[in-house]
């Protein structure tokens, strides 16, 4: 059942800290991997977003939506152009259509972003407006899916790997319309993965969370998906062109995070620093208040320095 758009909507009561998952900082690149990152842009892409690899796009798609028979897709230009001066243009990662219509847009975020749910939104209006042709008179159109891969959870904790979001009633959970469609697929919440209670999807956010990591593909994952999944990560099979690319990217990769990595440490930090600036001018002023001499909020300002 589809949650509510507002309802489902679970706000970030403090900054998501790039540092929430310690080890993925740790995780650094290993030229030896036999499997690729495939979450970073171009390999998601590659995977997902070709012509040569359409069937596990099909396959993914049938295993979120499984109430759409999902059939003949075909690929379509990932730019989309604001006609409003001064607005924002948009690039998504891949950006397909059925043999119905229906228009999916896939969006891959690693790092952790506050505001995700409501650049799906805005990604999601820019394919909307495609759906009608001009002279067409009754608003009926083929349905828009937006569907986000995250390798953050904005519900640290669950179990829940997939979120889905739609338009209803605020209180009755009526839904208004099915044209528009929001689904989160939470990688890191796959704790039910490779135990007799996982789903196809608990396996499959698993698999795309540690792929670069496993040195084999595991007995668990044989469907016909994890093959087509690994096959498509596998180095081995990488032109020599390609190896080159990943190796750069995994290295920018690689960088971009440490500098993350160093910005936060500072962060928090200086934020200490000033914490405990902030404690001891308060600290002077109450023992001022007091009446204490001078000498001995001194000598209890050292004392607690120390």
């Amino acid at each position: 059942m589809l949650q509510n758009l507002v309802c489902g909507y679970k706000p970030q009561d403090e900054p998501l800290s790039y540092l929430e998952d310690p080890a993925t900082w740790d995780a650094t690149y290993d030229p030896k991997a036999r499997y690729a990152n495939i979450l970073l842009d171009d390999w998601f892409k590659r995977a997902f977003g070709s012509e040569d690899r359409k069937r596990l796009m099909e396959l993914f798609l049938q295993e979120i939506i499984p109430e759409r028979k999902i059939a003949g897709l075909r690929y379509v230009s990932q730019e989309h152009v604001n006609l409003f001066p001064g607005k924002k243009d948009i690039r998504v990662d891949v950006e397909c259509l059925d043999a119905h219509g229906a228009r999916f847009v896939v969006e891959v975020q690693v790092a952790p972003q506050n505001w995700f749910y409501e650049r799906a939104l805005y990604y999601s209006a820019f394919s909307l407006m495609k759906q009608m042709d001009k002279g067409v008179d009754e608003y009926v159109f083929p349905p828009v899916y937006f569907i986000g891969l995250m390798d953050f959870s904005f519900h640290r904790g669950s179990d829940k790997v997939l979120y889905r979001y739609g338009l209803s009633d605020l209180s009755t959970g009526e839904m208004m319309t099915d044209k528009l469609n929001l689904i989160f697929l939470e990688l890191p919440n796959c704790k039910k993965a490779m135990t007799p209670d996982a789903s196809v999807l608990d396996n499959f956010c698993y698999a795309l969370h540690n792929l670069r990591f496993l040195p084999n593909r595991p007995l668990e994952l044989r469907q016909e998906i994890f093959e087509l999944l690994f096959e498509s990560a596998d180095i081995a099979k990488f032109t020599p062109d390609e190896k080159i690319k990943y190796d750069k990217d995994m290295t920018t990769d690689r960088d971009r995070r440490n500098q993350l990595k160093k910005a936060a440490e500072d962060g928090l930090r200086e934020g200490r620093e000033e914490g405990r600036e902030e404690e001891r001018k308060a600290l002077t002023q109450a023992m001022e208040a007091a009446g204490l001499p001078p000498e001995k909020i001194q000598e209890i300002l050292s004392h607690k320095a120390q």
